[in-house]
């Protein structure tokens, strides 16, 4: 009986920019594990991705930038596509939606559905420009937000507010193009009738995905709840696929409706003599995708391939995560306010699966997370390098000196049962394997912060079993000490397996490490029925130990966060000044008054202040604090000059730990403000406050 076909979809990255963070959290990264770990099964499966080209951002965009439509996604695409290759995202075809074949078989749906009178036409009224001479799409339209009166919103959202709007809400609407108000014409055009579809279909498929996510089926539920409505499948443009209808120029397909079936089109590219049987039949469809994407995945998409009637088979899971904010505040691409992912690369190369690891690890699966460049640093340094690289380098180590750069080969030696060595060594065999277990179901269920949490505690285990065994004291007991040391490189390649799902790279020096490739056969009994030992047989000789991580230093953290400070500025000081004020950071998480209540902040004047030597960033202070002198040192220095500082009545912060910089210990911390534009500002008190005033 032939394998049945798994095919596993990544959302199309629109090619309107390059891919943050937040894209790669949402849908890609979860992909890879996904179909890394069905590889490793020895499952069929495929995986899908490509550029969306189509819609009217693009057109906007190129508009802006004195290019063509193609020019800007012919750019987008290579771009895209190259940092998904370089990173690792391990597509088996990553396609575009301006494939001819793409254009075609959009058209071939659109056309068999239109036969079959799939669709209902219907004729509205539009806003058209009649100097350019077009119809506008709502992000073609801008006016006066009737919400909180931004007079630049567009004819589908207030970017300030964040309203969702109609064109005909907007006050004194204007084109886009021209710049002139809009008249209303009618047009027409064709329409998908999702409140027929709901009750025929929908209704009865969204209840049985009773396996899906909460957070999916609560919107999918939500949409049904409200009631669906007809939605238009074309749309007045000219860039796009091309409406297949006679006489229709100047009209495209809807982008929400050809870009899924870029899915299709991509497979087709990829396995053009037997496409259908990953389409057909007893076929697995799984779409990985951000939140914002579930209407069109679970409703739309669906419903479209049920109209379609050609024995295609409807999404069997769409495991959709949330949002991942940024340091505080929401990613925008709009004000820059991203870690984009090819930048990631040049500027701190070789850290690809140290990502993989922190972004794996804080996966928005049910509920918005944050990515924060500390948090960053410090899954690296403790868990990474202190906990899985502490493990490994100290086996392989430990072997190096004890066993000769080999598995130890002793048939027959155990511990004594019931020693101190092979009761910990029954405790730790038991929660790895138990682990390994987890993993898998947790894989499975597509809680992949789980299963990666489950690979971590391998490791810990195995410092543990070592800590606990210490077979470095076990000077002349060298049979146990070996056993001991045989028993953690089993540890090792059961941690270079699990690292071949989340820890590309890693598993690659492991594997060298360790001198340890199994093959195909292997890795498939492992993953589907569980481990079995010895992985690395008797005798087994090993390659080189080294460092599988490095420390991250706080220079390097430093260094994105001031770069990432500095974008949202340059972008906020490019803003007309109302629109940057509208970008105040998020607030923190709220505290007690208990915290707050800790804080001792004080009145002080500045009686000094100079430059530190090779310390761009710092001045030092000295502080008439009402209690004597201190010094704080300040990194003010790029916004002051020292005799701008000098004389001032200021607010400090006096129960901050000393922290000793440049061979100074600094007592304290001034307090200051920052606006929008990352400009700082002294927080001083008004009126006569003597030095040493405390402020409550």
């Amino acid at each position: 009986m032939s394998q049945r076909k798994i095919t596993v979809t990544a959302a199309l990255p629109y090619a309107n920019g390059p891919v943050h963070l937040g894209h790669l959290a949402g849908a890609y990264l979860p992909a890879d594990f996904y179909v890394r770990w069905r590889r490793l099964r020895g499952d069929d499966v495929i995986f899908i991705c490509g550029s969306d080209e189509h819609g009217v951002p693009i057109t906007i965009r190129a508009r802006k930038e004195g290019i063509s439509p193609q020019e800007l996604v012919d750019r987008n695409h290579a771009l895209i596509r190259d940092t998904f290759d370089r990173f690792g995202i391990s597509f088996d075809h990553y396609g575009r939606t301006s494939d001819p074949l793409h254009h075609e078989t959009a058209s071939e749906m659109f056309s068999d559905l239109l036969q079959k009178g799939a669709f209902t036409e219907e004729v509205t009224e539009q806003f058209y420009d009649e100097e350019a001479g077009q119809f506008l799409a709502d992000r073609y339209i801008i006016g006066t937000c009737p919400v909180c009166a931004n007079p630049n919103a567009y004819g589908d959202q207030c970017e300030k507010c964040g309203s969702t709007l109609s064109p005909q809400e907007l006050k004194e609407p204007r084109s886009a193009l021209s710049g002139n108000p809009p008249v209303l014409r009618p047009t027409k055009n064709w329409y998908l009738p999702l409140d027929r579809l709901q009750n025929e279909f929908l209704n009865q498929y969204i209840n049985s995905r009773d396996n899906w996510k909460t957070n999916v089926l609560g919107q999918c539920r939500s949409w049904l709840n409200e009631g669906l409505r007809p939605r238009a499948m074309t749309r007045d443009l000219d860039w796009g696929v091309k409406v297949p209808v006679a006489g229709e120029d100047g009209k495209v397909l809807y982008v929400w409706f050809e870009a899924p079936i870029g899915y299709i089109s991509i497979t087709r590219r990829l396995k053009p003599a037997n496409w259908q049987e990953y389409w057909t039949g007893d076929a697995e469809l799984i779409h990985f995708i951000g939140k914002d994407n579930i209407v069109f995945h679970c409703i739309i998409f669906p419903a479209m391939l049920h109209l379609y009637d050609h024995g295609f088979v409807v999404p069997k899971q769409v495991p959709a995560n949330e949002f991942l904010n940024l340091e505080g505040d929401k990613i925008s691409t709009s004000r820059n306010w991203a870690v984009w992912l090819h930048e990631y690369m040049d500027e701190l190369p070789g850290k690809e699966d140290e990502l993989r690891y922190v972004l794996g690890s804080i996966l928005p699966e049910t509920k918005d997370s944050e990515f924060t460049w500390k948090d960053w640093q410090t899954r690296i340094n403790s868990e990474l390098v202190g906990i899985l690289g502490n493990f490994v380098n100290r086996v392989l180590v430990l072997s190096g000196k004890f066993t000769d750069k080999r598995v130890p080969d002793m048939p027959g030696f155990a511990p004594e049962s019931g020693s101190p060595v092979a009761e910990i060594w029954k405790e730790t065999d038991q929660a790895v394997l138990a682990a390994w277990r987890e993993m898998n179901a947790h894989i499975e269920a597509f809680r992949f912060r789980d299963a990666l949490a489950a690979m971590m505690q391998i490791a810990r285990l195995g410092n543990r079993f070592l800590a606990a065994t210490e077979p470095w004291k076990m000077k002349d007991d060298y049979r146990t000490r070996a056993w001991v040391l045989d028993r953690g490189l089993q540890i090792c390649a059961c941690l270079q397996l699990a690292a071949e799902v989340f820890l590309p790279a890693t598993a690659a020096r492991l594997s060298d490490q360790l001198n340890y490739k199994p093959d195909a056969a292997t890795r498939k009994q492992y993953w589907k029925n569980g481990l079995e030992w010895p992985l690395l047989p008797a005798g087994h000789e090993l390659g080189e130990a080294g460092l599988l991580f490095r420390q991250v230093e706080d220079e390097v953290v430093e260094q994105q966060v001031k770069k990432l400070q500095s974008m949202i500025s340059t972008h906020s000081a490019e803003m007309p000044e109302e629109t940057a004020a509208a970008f105040p950071p998020a607030l923190k998480d709220t505290i007690q008054y208990d915290d707050f209540a800790k804080l001792d902040i004080r009145v002080v004047k500045v009686l000094t202040a100079e430059a530190v030597p090779k310390a761009d960033k710092l001045l030092k202070l000295t502080l008439d604090t009402g209690m004597g002198e201190r010094t704080v040192l300040s990194g003010i220095a790029q916004h002051f000059k020292p005799e701008e500082v000098a004389g001032k009545t200021v607010l400090w912060l006096g129960n901050l730990a000393p922290r000793k910089m440049r061979g100074i210990e600094s007592e304290g911390m001034i307090l200051m403000a920052e606006d929008a534009q990352g400009r700082l500002h002294f927080v001083q008190p008004a009126g006569d406050a003597e030095p040493g005033s405390t402020v409550s």
